[in-house]
């Protein structure tokens, strides 16, 4: 019976061969659930990363999901449906200082400025910031970074944002393109590619980036749990690799490639428009090129949630920040 098993075995390794070109076993991977709180162009290296292939290289299997908005994405996280979350690094402050046994913790920069521009209905003329002044603004959701960053800008330029125009907080993010579309507001803070799609349309134009006004800050970062970190730490350094990689091959590439690169992700948007998104982002350093969080991204950021009002206390990067993976991937280029 025992040689006879081996024959059938034998046979039908044979005609696998024969038939289907090998039937060699598909090497599993690491599988990875990774939550992004949104789609879009602002985090063209994590779609350069999957559609070149820099995870599968490092032995991950990454299953990508969109969850809109950044207490869902944390939601999402802490309660363990995603091991890994692409999101504003402020919610992990929130969570520190709410007060956690399991702390998030951020240990790969994707972004390094707001991804935000000031568009304008009507720009005639060199922009002043002073024409805000009594205007309709149509901002972004509180607490959340682009307003935040929005607000820190509009402070720098000697604008409150609460008593010198009207500024508009009540719209959905996921409306308020439509909304402005549609007539509301003299100026909007967009993401793009819906401000290059406006500018094509004809609906006004970019006037000033927020991402440049407000200075680097991590932005847009990886983390998860302390608790998976701890348990899967060969996990988290071959994804920090692979993000790293990607961070690398955006630095060294046109905007052209890097559009043809993240396509697949965009199906619905005309491929110029990709390419001017990534242009203007590229061109402003939106793009970080090493994963590390260094202390004075921290403390911009910090700054930037002072004067929101949205800290309780200055939650240091050593806290919450564990750079340890990002160095050992920018040791290896």
């Amino acid at each position: 019976m025992r040689t006879a098993g081996w024959i059938k075995t034998g046979m039908a390794a044979v005609l696998c061969g024969l038939l289907l070109g090998g039937c060699v076993p598909k090497q599993q991977g690491i599988e990875i659930q990774l939550g992004e709180v949104a789609r879009t162009i602002f985090y063209a290296p994590q779609y350069v990363a999957l559609s070149q292939g820099f995870f599968e290289e490092e032995g991950l299997n990454v299953e990508l999901t969109t969850i809109p908005g950044g207490d869902k994405s944390m939601t999402a996280l802490l309660s363990n449906q995603s091991d890994i979350a692409l999101i504003g690094a402020e919610t992990s402050i929130y969570v520190a200082q709410q007060g956690t046994e399991d702390p998030v913790m951020n240990f790969a920069q994707l972004t390094q400025t707001d991804g935000t521009f000031l568009f304008a209905r009507h720009a005639e003329g060199p922009f002043d910031w002073n024409s805000l002044v009594g205007s309709k603004f149509l901002g972004q959701r509180k607490g959340g970074m682009p307003q935040m960053a929005g607000e820190f800008t509009l402070r720098k330029q000697g604008i409150d944002p609460h008593q010198d125009m009207e500024l508009i907080q009540n719209i959905d993010f996921a409306n308020i393109a439509s909304a402005f579309a549609s007539g509301t507001g003299d100026y909007v803070q967009l993401f793009e590619p819906q401000a290059s799609i406006f500018e094509q349309e004809g609906r006004g134009k970019v006037v000033a980036s927020f991402g440049e006004e407000s200075g680097q800050l991590p932005y847009t970062v990886y983390m998860a749990k302390q608790s998976y970190m701890k348990k899967h730490p060969e996990a988290i350094q071959k994804f920090t690799n692979a993000v790293h990689k990607a961070q690398l091959w955006v630095d060294t590439h046109t905007a052209e490639e890097i559009a043809e690169a993240i396509l697949p992700f965009f199906k619905d948007t005309d491929k110029a428009i990709v390419v001017s998104s990534v242009k203007r982002y590229k061109e402003q350093g939106t793009y970080a090129v090493s994963p590390e969080i260094d202390e004075a991204e921290w403390n911009n950021l910090l700054d930037v949630l002072d004067g929101a009002g949205e800290l309780q206390r200055r939650v240091p990067l050593t806290e919450i920040v564990d750079n340890s993976h990002a160095l050992q991937a920018a040791s290896t280029e």
